[in-house]
């Protein structure tokens, strides 16, 4: 065993790297919940925009459009949970499972051919001076634009929510659909789009994940990333900056105990391995007494006749 080995400084930034996914994906199912529904489509939606991230950017050779891709797949792919649940009034619990088992089967389907490859280098933002300061340069200021795009996202999404009249429609919506609905807002409407940019935000943390953090493409290397996303946004209590904390705490967690492996740490892999789902555990065993920060129409269904 050799602690030494491990870099705090690489560590640090490796942390923020591998927190990047679960972000993403946790703002976009906050908004997603934030509008009062639950949809347990994440990982079906990652996994979607990994593939197709990473297919568009190996054939068109720009990372760019791969992001870009990855993002409508998402979108695309949520649309069929909105056809389920906005139009079809099913069960929102079933259709998210059913759209996480379709994306995993339909990534392995269109990856195929992409097994093996790997796609061209995401440049790194490099910030003039800042990229060159000790400890804080390489922790802060050299990393991937998609990174601080996740920062940048949170803190949009918290200062739509707390300070316009999007956020608080939006949230209206999710406490009570039917008075929304008696005041004139158009709930489907609402929800519909919510959706859309959630399954948008779960397909840029797929490629995240296949474009930066691992490049390359593998049959369900998302790995439960969406299920900690979905943890996330109750451990967070719906609220965008809890979500950022939060995703660095599991971003950590996972970091450490690769690094805690390549140290040889004298603790079965197998335990080292499933530390951040346990601890995802843990923190919703704590959380689950305090539901008095969930949106009151969370997961029910809407009918417009009511």
């Amino acid at each position: 065993m050799d602690l030494s080995s491990i870099n705090p400084v690489l560590l640090v930034a490796s942390l923020m790297v591998a927190a990047t996914p679960i972000l993403l994906a946790a703002i976009g199912e906050l908004v997603v919940e934030k509008a009062g529904v639950l949809n347990l489509g994440v990982e079906g939606m990652m996994i979607t925009g990994a593939i197709c991230g990473f297919a568009l950017a190996v054939e068109t050779g720009s990372p760019l459009v791969g992001f870009v891709s990855a993002a409508i797949g998402g979108a695309l792919l949520s649309l069929l949970f909105v056809i389920l649940t906005q139009y079809a009034l099913a069960n929102q619990v079933a259709s998210g499972l059913a759209l996480t088992l379709f994306g995993l089967g339909f990534s392995a389907l269109l990856g195929q051919d992409y097994v093996g490859l790997k796609p061209p280098a995401t440049p790194r933002l490099d910030i003039p001076v800042l990229s060159d300061l000790p400890v804080v340069g390489p922790i802060l200021f050299s990393h991937d634009p998609v990174l601080y795009l996740g920062i940048a996202l949170t803190a949009a999404v918290w200062a739509v929510l707390k300070f316009t009249r999007v956020g608080l429609v939006l949230r209206a919506v999710g406490e009570n659909h039917d008075a929304a609905h008696a005041l004139g807002y158009k709930v489907v409407r609402i929800r519909v789009l919510a959706i859309m940019f959630g399954g948008a935000c779960a397909g840029l943390g797929g490629a995240y994940i296949s474009l930066i953090r691992v490049p390359q493409w593998t049959e369900g290397m998302t790995a439960g990333v969406g299920w900690i996303a979905l943890a996330l946004v109750v451990f967070a209590s719906w609220k965008p900056w809890r979500a950022l904390l939060g995703a660095y705490l599991f971003g950590g967690v996972t970091v450490m105990q690769l690094n805690l492996q390549a140290a040889g740490v004298a603790i079965p892999v197998e335990y080292l391995a499933m530390s951040p789902y346990l601890i995802t555990i843990v923190v919703l065993v704590i959380l689950s007494a305090d539901k008095s920060s969930a949106p009151a129409s969370l997961g029910r269904i809407f009918h417009a006749s009511n």
